[in-house]
């Protein structure tokens, strides 16, 4: 399950911690997966509990408790939009709304091409700068109106039709 440079990238962080305390790396080790995989499956929750000696529902407490963990197989661009109530008040839902129309999806859904998936997300913590939202659990974007909206997603369409 786990490659040999998956396990190099695992011990670099296992070493951070004290011996014994090998469990505290179990984010970076559900980070590395995700990285490579896209996604943390319940095989690679298993490889990381018997790699760092935990029992396997720790580590599924751990991937279910952060929505930066993808727990099935998403687009490769994970678009989430908050809709907490600061959010909320300056169009979030609206912006979210507004997304998944323009890629015609649901909510939590991803796009036929597999290249959008869109989420509502809990609090990004950049409640002036609303609505906001998160591009791969990496780019924080602010004041997302629709024309932003758009953009991004034209943007992103442009930028892949140039790599295939």
């Amino acid at each position: 399950m786990l490659s040999d440079a998956t396990k190099e990238r695992f011990a670099r962080e296992v070493a951070k911690y004290p011996a014994g305390h090998q469990q505290s790396a179990v984010m970076a080790c559900l980070s590395i997966v995700q990285q490579e995989q896209g996604w943390v499956s319940p095989e690679a929750e298993e490889a990381i509990a018997d790699y760092l000696s935990m029992a396997p529902i720790a580590v599924r407490e751990v991937t279910t408790f952060y929505n930066m963990y993808n727990q099935r197989r998403l687009g490769k661009y994970k678009l989430n939009v908050c809709t907490n109530l600061p959010c909320q008040l300056r169009d979030g839902q609206s912006a979210l709304e507004h997304l998944c129309k323009a890629l015609g999806v649901e909510d939590g859904g991803t796009t036929a091409d597999g290249l959008f998936t869109v989420a509502k997300c809990e609090c990004l913590g950049a409640c002036a700068d609303a609505p906001v939202m998160l591009v791969n659990d990496r780019q924080m974007l602010s004041y997302m109106s629709k024309d932003k909206l758009n953009e991004l997603v034209a943007v992103i369409r442009s930028e892949e039709g140039k790599a295939a």
